[in-house]
C-alpha cells in the first residue's frame, strides 16, 4: 500500500484571485491553486475533406454571362419574329404560336429554378461538411448542434432514417461536447446511408466489369462506363440529400474528378492490385476479362471518391469504405487453390 494519502477533490472558481494559470509566468502566492491548461489534441481520426469545387475566374464569369445573354436575346428575337409571322398569316396560328412560346418560357423558368435549387442544396451539403470538420477540430458545441439540426431537417423526408432521427433527437440535449455530438450524428444518420452507398458502388463496379469483359467494341465500353459513372454519382448525391440537376451534375462531376486527382485515386493500387498481379491471375485471365476487372476497379474508385464528395459529414466516427469493400465481388483476394494429385483419405467419394 502507498503511504501517501490521496488528496481530496476541491472546487474553485476560475475568476478567483487565488487561482493562477501556470502559463502566466508570474510567481504563485502561497496557498494559490495552480491550473495547468491541457493542450487540445488534434483529431487524427478525421478523413481529410475533399477539395472545394473549382471556382470560375471573373473573366470566365463575364464570358459566360455575355454568351448566355446573347443566346437568350437571340432566342427571344427568333421566337418573337416567328409569332409575328404566324399572326401575319392567320390569327389562330399566331395565338397557337404565342401559347407555345408561353409554355416554353414557363418550362424554361421551372428548369432554371430547379437547377438553382440543386446548386444551393449542393453548396449547403459542402458547407455542412466544412462546419462539421470545424466542430470536430475545435470541439464547438454550438456549431455541432447547428450541423445536427440542419441534417435532421434534411433527413426529415427520408423514411429509412425515421428511427435514427428519433433516437438522435432524444439524445440531442444529453451530449455536452461538440465533437461527440458530431460523431453521434454520424453514427445515427450516416451509417445506414453508407451501407447503401457502398452497395451501390459495388453493384456499379460489377456491372462495368462484366459488360466491358463481354463487349466487342471499345466505343461501347467507353459509353457504358461514362453512363454508369454519371448515374452512380447522381444516385449517391440523391442518397445523401442532394438534388443535382444538369448544372449540379457538371459541378459535382468536376469536384469528384478533382478529388481523384488530389488523392491519386486513379491508380487502382494498393494491396488489391498487388494480390491480383502477385497471384498470377493476370496471366491466367484473357485480355478482355483483365480489362473488365481494371475498369471495374476504376469505377469502384470513382464511386468511393463520389461518396467522399457527396457525404454531408466527414468520416470521423465511422471508417471510410475501402476499395476492398466494394471490389471483393469480382476480384478474388485469397490464394488460388491448387488441385491436389489425389484426394485425402477421409474425403467422401461420390
Amino acid at each position: 500500500m502507498s503511504d501517501r494519502t490521496p488528496r481530496r477533490p476541491q472546487a474553485f472558481r476560475l475568476d478567483d484571485p487565488g487561482v493562477v494559470l501556470a502559463e502566466d509566468g508570474r510567481p504563485a502566492p502561497r496557498g494559490a491553486v495552480i491550473v495547468t491548461p491541457m493542450p487540445a489534441e488534434p483529431a487524427d481520426d478525421i478523413v481529410p475533406l475533399p477539395p472545394s469545387p473549382p471556382k470560375t475566374s471573373r473573366w470566365g464569369q463575364l464570358f459566360w454571362t455575355g454568351l448566355g445573354g446573347l443566346v437568350s436575346l437571340g432566342i427571344g428575337l427568333a421566337v418573337t419574329k416567328l409569332v409575328e409571322d404566324l399572326f401575319a398569316r392567320s390569327d389562330w396560328l399566331g395565338y397557337a404560336g404565342l401559347a407555345f412560346a408561353l409554355a416554353l418560357a414557363l418550362g424554361a423558368l421551372a428548369l432554371l429554378t430547379r437547377e438553382v435549387f440543386g446548386l444551393i442544396r449542393l453548396r449547403t451539403l459542402n458547407h455542412l461538411r466544412e462546419q462539421a470538420a470545424e466542430a470536430l477540430a475545435k470541439d464547438d458545441r454550438r456549431l455541432a448542434e447547428t450541423v445536427t439540426k440542419e441534417l435532421l431537417a434534411l433527413a426529415a423526408a427520408s423514411p429509412r432514417l425515421f428511427r435514427a432521427r428519433t433516437e438522435l433527437t432524444g439524445h440531442l440535449d444529453a451530449i455536452i461536447d461538440g465533437a461527440d455530438l458530431v460523431r453521434l450524428t454520424e453514427r445515427q444518420l450516416m451509417a445506414p446511408l453508407d451501407a447503401e452507398a457502398t452497395q451501390l458502388v459495388s453493384n456499379a463496379a460489377k456491372r462495368v466489369s462484366v459488360v466491358t469483359a463481354v463487349s466487342p467494341r471499345a466505343a461501347v465500353d467507353l459509353i457504358f462506363v461514362m453512363i454508369t459513372a454519371i448515374g452512380l454519382i447522381r444516385r449517391l448525391a440523391l442518397l445523401y440529400g442532394g438534388r443535382p440537376g444538369a448544372l449540379g451534375m457538371v459541378r459535382l462531376f468536376r469536384q469528384v474528378v478533382a478529388h481523384l486527382a488530389v488523392t491519386g485515386g486513379m491508380a487502382a493500387g494498393d494491396s488489391l492490385i498487388q494480390q491480383v498481379v502477385g497471384h498470377g491471375l493476370a496471366a491466367k485471365l484473357s485480355a478482355r476479362l483483365g480489362e473488365g476487372v481494371v475498369n471495374g476497379l476504376l469505377t469502384a474508385r470513382l464511386g468511393l471518391a463520389a461518396i467522399d464528395v457527396t457525404r454531408p459529414l466527414p468520416f470521423a466516427a465511422l471508417p471510410a469504405p475501402a476499395l476492398s469493400d466494394v471490389a471483393s465481388g469480382f476480384v478474388s483476394r485469397g490464394q488460388p487453390k491448387q488441385e491436389s494429385a489425389k484426394p485425402p483419405a477421409d474425403a467422401i467419394q461420390p
